[in-house]
């Protein structure tokens, strides 16, 4: 079974910049779709960015667009998410995800359960303003 260890968060002053990390064990598939969602107090779980290893699709939701970069070091099965310019309303618990297919994308960011994806521990990130 796929196991997702999520690393970094923490807590940031707005404009500040962290860095986040998944990393895959036990991975069976040779390619897969990784990325976060989050989920803020109060509020619905949203998409923040996915990657494919098959052929590099990119995903970004709009609020994050321009200010996150998202790229996976295939060799050690581990996801990155840069994200810069952070603003208060960054503040969540950002969940990685994992589905092994190469297809799908569109399904996978979106979180349709008919594509199962594996989920991680959620990571804190807070952004005071």
């Amino acid at each position: 079974e796929v196991q997702l260890q999520a690393s970094g968060g923490g807590l940031v002053q707005a404009g500040g910049s962290l860095q986040l990390a998944c990393a895959a064990h036990g991975l069976t598939a040779r390619d897969y779709i990784i990325g976060y969602f989050r989920q803020a107090p109060g509020k619905e779980r949203e998409v923040v960015s996915y990657i494919s290893t098959y052929d590099g699709s990119t995903y970004y939701a709009g609020p994050v667009r321009g200010r996150f970069t998202i790229s996976v070091d295939d060799a050690k099965s581990t996801m990155h998410l840069l994200m810069n310019s952070l603003k208060h309303e960054d503040t969540a618990v950002y969940y990685c995800t994992l589905a092994e297919t190469r297809h799908d994308f569109l399904r996978v960011v979106q979180g349709d359960r008919g594509v199962y994806a594996y989920r991680g521990q959620g990571t804190q990130v807070t952004v005071s303003s």
